[in-house]
């Protein structure tokens, strides 16, 4: 038996209160990060010797709490944390003076934020700075607009999938092969168009398309696993905790300490945020720092997955005395 429609009263008073609660909401999660930009407790590194970096680090540490600095021996040593993800840029204290290591590949927002600090603070002591990018944006796209407006598409594509699967009735191994495939062409096309057309995310080939499909699938698993899970209110869950809390928590445009708190430590549990710091190390860091965020997208790829199986599993051992229920009424008449 189907049930009743609610009243049209209850029905007008549902859109009237939702719609403006999902704007609300979406206000909040993409104007909040937005609105509150600023370093928070932002590594960088200080090198040089002990006696002549305290100065350096005294006047940095004067802006509280916005920056985690790391001291380096030397140069060389800073460039290495640099490329190692390990800091966004340092400042070297050399015979010559104060000079600016940077890495925009990074983040182009935090890169120039340093060349603003640094250079304010050198200029109020009277000195001028050198400024040098060690892991620069490639020149066709220097502002790194193709990685950081990579976000949304990628989590469309996986809303899209989880929703596609489950619209179409696909359950168990049909939708997890659905979605992974879907999931490969998706890495294989956005690879071919940012790596190879753009030229705009270097480094290997077949690591940036598998970190494309790896992200997709994270998100489309989990919106089909919650549908599989909870019906179809598991897909609009899933939609809202991808595109939502996940797309403007990601630090796509800036960095994850840029954000506010919690805001960046959210977005590098959810896939949208691990996806572009994975992107990030496998197009411009040869894979540094890379194992944190692939875990994170194949626990969500996993445990998505799992629950779309999980989900078919118990949908198959109630299916029989459902059937059951609904013929008793016509064996009886």
């Amino acid at each position: 038996m189907s049930p009743m429609p609610l009243p049209t009263h209850r029905r007008i008073t549902a859109v009237l209160v939702l719609i403006p609660a999902l704007v609300a909401l979406a206000l909040w999660a993409f104007a909040w990060p937005a609105a509150r930009t600023a370093p928070r407790d932002l590594p960088l590194g200080v090198a040089g010797p002990p006696a002549a970096t305290v100065p350096v680090a005294q006047q940095l540490d004067q802006r509280k709490g916005a920056f985690d600095l790391h001291r380096y021996a030397d140069e060389a040593e800073a460039r290495d944390a640099i490329e190692d993800r390990e800091v966004y840029g340092a400042v070297v204290v050399t015979p010559q003076g104060p000079k600016l290591l940077t890495a925009s590949a990074a983040s182009p927002a935090v890169a120039q934020l340093l060349q603003q600090a640094v250079a304010h603070q050198a200029a109020a002591s009277g000195q001028e700075i050198a400024t040098e990018d060690v892991v620069p944006t490639p020149a066709s796209d220097p502002r790194g607009s193709v990685l950081s407006t990579s976000v949304l598409p990628l989590a469309l594509a996986g809303i899209g999938a989880g929703v596609a699967v489950t619209l179409l009735g696909l359950r168990g191994l049909a939708a997890v092969g659905a979605l992974t495939g879907s999931a490969a062409l998706v890495g294989g096309v956005a690879a071919a168009l940012s790596h190879s057309w753009l030229d705009a995310l270097p480094g290997s080939l077949w690591a940036v398309a598998g970190t494309f499909a790896l992200a997709t699938l994270a998100v489309s698993g989990a919106v089909a696993g919650l549908a599989a899970l909870l019906g179809r209110p598991g897909l609009g869950l899933g939609a809202l905790l991808m595109m939502l809390i996940g797309n403007p928590f990601s630090g796509a445009a800036s960095a994850p300490e840029m954000l506010p708190e919690p805001a960046g430590v959210i977005g590098q549990w959810l896939p949208p945020g691990a996806g572009v710091s994975l992107l990030r190390s496998v197009a411009f860091f040869d894979g540094a720092s890379a194992v944190g965020p692939a875990l994170t997208l194949a626990w969500w790829a996993v445990l998505g997955l799992g629950a779309v199986l999980v989900g078919h599993a118990v949908g198959g051992r109630t299916a029989p005395a459902t059937g059951t229920e609904d013929r008793e009424p016509a064996l009886a008449s």
